[in-house]
């Protein structure tokens, strides 16, 4: 019987012939989760456009990325209207200072949460580990309880147990960490200069090749701060050497960002090239007015190497001034076997160090406070309370009111602390950076540690600690259209994620990690300034970590669900 026939035959033939009628839709069951967002604006992390959509989380893990309406019958313990409201997946903080909060404090990390990071990335130049007896003098622990905490971080095992102690202690976002290259040079050489010695460089790619099989991302490099930049590019590219079987990243704060910032990128990609490794910039810059034109020359020498088949990329934070220690206004040898302070107690020493730091011609350094000059030099972090009157004052005024120069200032101040004082300098253009926000290749670090408001009162820091990733969504996104919301999530996960080889983290997809922020497009800003940098930002609705909500309703809740993140060279990774 021809097949084109068959459904016009009557009921009862079809049956006799043994075909049977079609019967109701068997019944499917109901799907359950924890959590559903629903009908919010997904912006999924990959860069594609946003679109409305649920997004369905069960335990640690996204289960289902749906269509707007599609899990409107699906039971859930939980249900929360984002209608209006933007779903993305949660902030990677490739450049986090966080070691203090996380190993001693409370754990929270306030100030970065609430901007929606949900995982932080430390080991810019110094970390807890490896540690032996060289890094361990070098830290002048005091405190003899922190002093026995870091005397089990030693040797091989190390850098395990310091990131499991940052999680045992309890953290609200993920954590991970570069081996700080700082910490590796004090590891074989101590705070001396010059070059390593063959069995200290032995003794290094060990401490290397430990960190990368315990988690490290890579080598996380310095180069304008004592002892990190006594490091040659030769003995930087044997350690990466070491780590380069280990799909290790070298990361570096250049060793210059002014005057010879084109030759330092020149020596970050021959890093790159001869140890085989990819290659990321923290925080591009040009520093210094005289230096403002040269962002462009930047990135069109990382895009030259690119296009010749080199990984390098770089991150950014959306602010004109950096931040670091007043300490950096001095020659590095100032600062040789950590003899900083009793240097600068002595006379001659003195007299020899203003020498340096005025003599004419290239240097093969670069003092912040004259590429800032005096009025651009803020000091903030002081400790002794005859200091406190200068905290946020100009350097020029502090040395008017002293009756000094800057640089007899800088160095009285610096005894008076014995420390090396927090110190904010405006340096950068903002053309530059949004010229660097544009690059495809760029992501999103805050050069910070986390804080708590309620805590910090009357501290000064950089307001990066509480805006970086609010700033760029809605200074740059929404009303200055610099980049597109999709481009500006991107380069705030997967692309950080891709980088760093973290598999099941940064994307909205079913089966990775619940990392989740929640904002309104509309409201989101930062609101820390210089002057009063304490100030949460707003329009951050929710931030879940691993499924667990940490910040709800704009509020953290307290939770601490981070977990542990680590490098490709890791043999296992977590639950």
């Amino acid at each position: 019987m021809p097949v084109r026939r068959l459904f016009r035959l009557p009921l009862a033939l079809l049956v006799v012939a043994g075909c049977q009628p079609p019967g109701p839709a068997p019944q499917q069951p109901v799907a359950s989760y924890d959590l559903i967002l629903a009908g919010g604006r997904v912006v999924d992390g990959t860069g594609a456009a946003w679109f409305h959509g649920d997004v369905a989380i069960s335990g640690a893990r996204i289960v289902r990325v749906a269509p707007a309406g599609a899990l409107a019958t699906a039971q859930a313990t939980t249900r929360l209207d984002v209608r209006g409201l933007v779903v993305a997946p949660g902030f990677i903080d490739i450049q986090s200072h966080s070691r203090g909060p996380f190993l001693r404090g409370d754990g929270r990390g306030v100030s970065k949460i609430t901007q929606g990071i949900t995982t932080e990335i430390m080991g810019e130049g110094s970390t807890n580990a490896p540690a032996n007896d060289k890094t361990l003098a070098a830290a002048n622990i005091r405190d003899t309880a922190a002093l026995a905490q870091a005397k089990g971080f030693a040797g091989q095992g190390g850098f395990n147990r310091w990131l499991e102690a940052m999680r045992a202690h309890g953290v609200s976002p993920n954590i991970g960490s570069f081996a700080g290259a700082t910490t590796i040079r004090v590891y074989g050489m101590g705070e001396t200069m010059g070059p390593a010695t063959p069995a200290a460089l032995d003794s290094m790619r060990q401490a290397v090749r430990w960190a990368m099989e315990e988690g490290a991302f890579g080598i996380a490099s310095a180069l304008i701060y004592p002892p990190g930049n006594f490091a040659s590019t030769e003995e930087l590219i044997e350690l990466s050497k070491a780590m380069a079987p280990y799909g290790g990243v070298y990361i570096t704060h250049m060793r210059s960002e002014a005057d010879q910032v084109l030759e330092g990128i020149d020596e970050a990609i021959r890093i790159g090239r001869e140890g085989g490794v990819p290659v990321e910039i923290y925080h591009l810059k040009a520093a210094g007015l005289r230096n403002h034109h040269k962002m462009a020359l930047m990135i069109a020498k990382i895009d030259s190497a690119r296009a010749a088949g080199l990984d390098v990329q770089a991150n950014i934070y959306p602010y004109v001034a950096g931040g670091t220690g007043l300490s950096s206004c001095l020659p590095p040898s100032a600062s040789e076997g950590g003899k900083l302070f009793e240097r600068l107690r002595d006379p001659t020493e003195r007299a020899r160090i203003r020498a340096e730091l005025q003599a004419p011609g290239m240097k093969t350094w670069e003092s912040l406070c004259e590429l800032s000059t005096p009025t651009g030099v803020v000091p903030m972090g002081f400790d002794k309370p005859e200091n406190e009157q200068w905290s946020g004052k100009r350097l020029s005024e502090i040395a008017r009111a002293m009756g000094k120069d800057w640089i007899e200032t800088v160095m009285d101040l610096l005894v008076s602390e014995e420390q090396r004082i927090g110190t904010v300098y405006f340096m950068m253009a903002e053309d530059n950076v949004k010229m660097g926000l544009r690059q495809p290749w760029i992501k999103i670090g805050t050069d910070a540690s986390g804080a708590d408001p309620d805590s910090s009162k009357g501290e000064l820091t950089h307001p990066r600690t509480y805006g970086t990733y609010p700033r760029i969504l809605g200074k740059y996104v929404r009303d200055e259209r610099v980049i597109s919301l999709e481009e500006a999530v991107r380069k705030m996960s997967s692309v950080v994620a891709t980088r760093l080889s973290i598999e099941d983290r940064g994307v909205l997809r079913a089966g990775m990690y619940a990392d989740v922020v929640v904002f309104d497009p509309a409201t989101i800003a930062d609101r820390a300034t210089f002057e009063a940098p304490h100030q949460l930002s707003v329009g951050i609705r929710h931030v879940l970590v691993n499924g667990v909500a940490v910040v709800k309703d704009g509020q953290h809740t307290g939770a601490k669900p981070g977990r542990v993140v680590r490098g490709p060279g890791h043999p296992r990774r977590p639950e």
